[in-house]
C-alpha cells in the first residue's frame, strides 16, 4: 500500500467472544487455536477488522498441545485461505493463553514469522493478516502483517457487549485487572483516560443531540463526528446548545455552531462536521470508522440507517426518543399529559430498533419515497396509501438534557460498571417524568432483518442498499 499504513483494530461480538472463549479455554488447561475471516471499514485514519467467521481448529486435529504450545498442519485452513483470497477476507489466528502471559512468547514470533508471511503469499490483496491472543479472563491482544512482512500491533480491540471492552495496545490489554479495576475508575481518571481514546459520531444535532455533544467534549471524548443536514433556526435557538439568536439570523449550520463551542472549550477534543444527511456515502464512511454511535433523530429512515451501520461494523449505537404530549385542543390546550423517553442500547448480533418495535419497515419505506420523489409522495398521501405527515412535537430543553444524561451515563456504565442491576440485564431505559419512574428492560430476542449482517464490513453497494451504491463522478 502506499504511505503510512493506518492503525489497525479489531472488533467482535460478545457472542462471537464468549464463542472463542469457550473453544480456547475448554478446561484442560493446554494452548487450543481458532481462525477468524474478517471483513474490513478500510478508513483514512484506520483499518478496521470486523469478525465475519470463526472457523475452531479441533482439539484432535492438533498434533501437539500443552500449556505453552499448540501445533495443527496449516493444511486445515487451506479452504478457508482460498475463500478469503476470492471474498476478500483478512485471516487472523486466534490463540489463548492458559498461563495468563500478557505478550507474544518466543514460540508464537517463531510461527507467525512463518505463517503470516504465507498468508500473504496465499491472499494476494492488500490488506493486513494478523495473530491473536485470549487470555483466560477474556481479554485480547494481537499484531498484523502488511505486504511489507512488518509486525504492527493492532491498537484497540473492541466488544461492545452489555458491557463494552476495548483493550489496547499500549497498555489497557496489558492489565490484567481490567475488568475489575474498571469498577473502581467509573468517573474517574479511568473513565477520562478511556474516553480520551474513543471516537463517537453523533447524528443528529439539535435538541437531544446537543447537549450529548456538551457532555462528551466535557467528559474528556477525543474525537467527535457530527452529522446534520439542518441549518440553526429561531425556533429551535431554545433547544441546541451554544446557539444564538445571531447564528439563526446567519442561518448557521448546527454542526459549524456545535463544533465552533467543542473547539472553544479547548479540552482536546478534535471534531470532524458533516453538513450532509446520513443517507451519505462518505457520511456513512467517517460514521463507521467511530468507536460507539449515538442517534438523534427522529426519522425512521434514519435510525433504520445507523442500526444497519452499526451491525454491519460492529458498533455499539445509542438510541435517543422523547414524547411530550400537550393537548392541542382549546379547551385544555397546553396542559401536558405525558413527558416520558427511552434510551435504547443496540448490540450488533442481538436486537434491533426494528425488532424492538420502535420502526417499522413500512415508515422507512415512506420516508424514502419522500426523500427521492416528494411530489409521488405527497399524492399517495393524498391517495390514501401514506398516512399525514407528522406534525412537530412540542420539545424542551430540561427534558432533551435529561435524556442525553441518561444515555451518557448509560455510556459510562457499560465502559466502567458502576450500576447495581448488571449491564447484562439492560437493553434499554425507559422513563417518565410524569410519574417519575424508570423501566429497564431487558435484551430481547435478536433481529431476523439484521442478523447475517453483522462484520459484512464495506460492500457494494454500500451496507447493500441501492441507494448508497457507488455513482460515477459522485
Amino acid at each position: 500500500m502506499n504511505g503510512q499504513k493506518p492503525n489497525v483494530t479489531l472488533s467482535l461480538t460478545t457472542d462471537q467472544h464468549l464463542r472463542l472463549r469457550l473453544h480456547l479455554f475448554s478446561g484442560d488447561d493446554m494452548e487450543s487455536a481458532a481462525i477468524l475471516l474478517c471483513r474490513h471499514r478500510a478508513g483514512s485514519h484506520r483499518h478496521r477488522l470486523l469478525v465475519r467467521e470463526i472457523h475452531e481448529i479441533p482439539h484432535e486435529a492438533c498434533s501437539q498441545r500443552s500449556a505453552v504450545s499448540n501445533t495443527w498442519n496449516t493444511d486445515l485452513i487451506a479452504s478457508l485461505l482460498d475463500r478469503a483470497e476470492v471474498e476478500g477476507f483478512s485471516v487472523l489466528k486466534i490463540h489463548s493463553h492458559p498461563s495468563g502471559y500478557p505478550g507474544f512468547s518466543t514460540t508464537d514470533d517463531i510461527a507467525d514469522r512463518r505463517l503470516l508471511p504465507a498468508i500473504h503469499g496465499w491472499v494476494e490483496r492488500d490488506m493486513p493478516h494478523g495473530s491473536v491472543v485470549m487470555l483466560p479472563d477474556g481479554q485480547m491482544f494481537g499484531r498484523v502483517i502488511w505486504g511489507d512482512g512488518e509486525f504492527q500491533p493492532i491498537m484497540c480491540i473492541s466488544v461492545p457487549g452489555p458491557d463494552i471492552h476495548f483493550w489496547y495496545a499500549d497498555n489497557d490489554s496489558m492489565t490484567p485487572a481490567d475488568f475489575t479495576a474498571s469498577h473502581a475508575q467509573a468517573f474517574g481518571q479511568g473513565t477520562t483516560d478511556r474516553l480520551r481514546r474513543l471516537s463517537f459520531a453523533i447524528v443528529g444535532c439539535s435538541g437531544t443531540g446537543s447537549p450529548v455533544i456538551e457532555q462528551l467534549a466535557r467528559l474528556g471524548a477525543g474525537h467527535l463526528v457530527l452529522v446534520d443536514d439542518d441549518h440553526t433556526e429561531e425556533r429551535n435557538v431554545n433547544r441546541l446548545m451554544n446557539a444564538t439568536m445571531a447564528d439563526a439570523r446567519d442561518r448557521r449550520p448546527k454542526v459549524e455552531v456545535l463544533a465552533d463551542a467543542v473547539w472553544r472549550m479547548g479540552l482536546g477534543t478534535e471534531v470532524a462536521v458533516f453538513e450532509r444527511n446520513l443517507w451519505d456515502r462518505d457520511v456513512v464512511k467517517a460514521v463507521a470508522e467511530c468507536d460507539v454511535l449515538f442517534g438523534c433523530m427522529d426519522t425512521a429512515s434514519g435510525r433504520f440507517l445507523l442500526n444497519m451501520i452499526a451491525s454491519y461494523y460492529t458498533l455499539p449505537y445509542f438510541d435517543l426518543g422523547v414524547r411530550l404530549d400537550a393537548i392541542p385542543e382549546k379547551r385544555g390546550r397546553g396542559q401536558i399529559r405525558e413527558v416520558c423517553g427511552t434510551v435504547h442500547y443496540l448490540q450488533p448480533g442481538r436486537s434491533s430498533l426494528m425488532s424492538r418495535g420502535l420502526i417499522s419497515m413500512e415508515s422507512v419505506r415512506e420516508e424514502g419515497l419522500q426523500r427521492h420523489d416528494p411530489t409521488a409522495h405527497a399524492q399517495q398521501i393524498q391517495d390514501g396509501y401514506i398516512r399525514g405527515a407528522q406534525e412537530d412535537r412540542p420539545a424542551v430543553i430540561s427534558v432533551n438534557m435529561f435524556i442525553a444524561s441518561l444515555a451518557v451515563n448509560d455510556l459510562l456504565a457499560r465502559i466502567h460498571p458502576y450500576r447495581e442491576m448488571p449491564n447484562v440485564d439492560i437493553a434499554s431505559i425507559e422513563f417518565s417524568l410524569s410519574s417519575l419512574e424508570f423501566y429497564p428492560d431487558p435484551e430481547s430476542e435478536p433481529c431476523e432483518i439484521l442478523h447475517d449482517t453483522v462484520g459484512r464490513g464495506d460492500v457494494e453497494p454500500l451496507l447493500d442498499l441501492v441507494d448508497l451504491s457507488e455513482r460515477v463522478g459522485g
